[in-house]
């Protein structure tokens, strides 16, 4: 069994991304999520994530949120920067330019829509991680990307690329989660792209989770995932308990429509969504309310 303390932690908030009432990016309404993130007890923060709305952000726009994020958590945790995308040559340029800003690690995610095959996933995730030259997180969501990498490939990936630590698994296959966890080498870490799988996957031998439900919850999804690193089985499943309402809760409709709309709710506003996305009906907020309620954050 892998037991290595993960480098960047167990609980890493997948950041939304604020606007302001033009849908700008809002420098100071990020500057105060980062502290609600870190005084939550964030392990390190995920920034330009799908759940921050990555692909609606230009160039310019993700790294001045890179700088931003940085310099507001003035070395309290690890910044990991998403620089990931279907164009591997592009991923590397961005991966760059954020180590230049001060990342201490990158994410990239499967390329999708071009569809590559096995060995295609493999080169792409090596030339970005070698070429950076930044602790790297490969990202395992089929339901967005369409393909999915195999365990084979990731852990062909994490036996031969150095940089490649963690693999953040949202495949929904514990199977295939559990035979990364067996065969991967010390030092590599498994993470849960679920926030319901945290639990289970930890039972496995994972490691912990990028969590949707960590920017509303921080507190929270950091004490399930430290239960769970204790070995405190009963303890850590009372807790994943009473947070299923709120892990099942924000996927309603399509992540982050929810999850920016629970901050605005419980006080830390960070405005609407870019089109394609559009804000949540008032069934939808009603039904939110309940939950935040449910989970004792409103």
């Amino acid at each position: 069994m892998n037991t290595a303390e993960p480098i960047f932690g167990r609980m890493i908030p997948a950041m939304v991304t604020p606007f302001d009432a033009d849908l700008k990016l809002d420098v100071e309404r990020t500057r105060n999520l980062v502290d609600f993130l870190v005084d939550g007890g964030s392990d390190s923060i995920l920034v330009c994530g799908t759940t921050g709305e990555s692909p609606t952000l230009t160039t310019a726009e993700k790294l001045l949120l890179f700088e931003t994020v940085i310099d507001q958590v003035a070395g309290r945790v690890p910044v990991i920067a998403n620089v990931g995308s279907n164009n591997t040559a592009g991923s590397i340029e961005l991966g760059l330019e954020a180590k230049k800003l001060g990342a201490q690690g990158i994410m990239a995610v499967v390329p999708y829509y071009n569809k590559p095959p096995q060995e295609g996933l493999y080169q792409h995730f090596k030339a970005i991680a070698e070429e950076v030259d930044l602790p790297t997180v490969v990202y395992n969501i089929p339901g967005r990307c369409s393909v999915n990498m195999t365990a084979e490939t990731t852990l062909r990936l994490a036996h031969d690329v150095e940089q490649i630590v963690y693999v953040k698994e949202a495949s929904g296959d514990i199977n295939q989660m559990a035979e990364i966890c067996e065969g991967a080498p010390e030092g590599f870490c498994v993470l849960s792209g679920d926030d319901s799988m945290t639990l289970p996957l930890m039972e496995k031998g994972g490691h912990g989770v990028i969590s949707t439900a960590g920017n509303v919850v921080p507190k929270k999804m950091k004490e399930l995932v430290d239960l769970c690193a204790a070995g405190d089985w009963d303890a850590a499943r009372a807790a994943h308990e009473a947070l299923m309402p709120i892990m099942k809760g924000l996927f309603v409709v399509t992540n982050p429509i929810l999850t920016k709309q629970a901050l605005n709710l419980i006080g830390v506003p960070v405005g609407g969504l870019r089109l394609p996305l559009i804000e949540a009906t008032p069934e939808q907020t009603r039904d939110l309310e309940a939950v935040l309620k449910e989970v004792g954050v409103l």
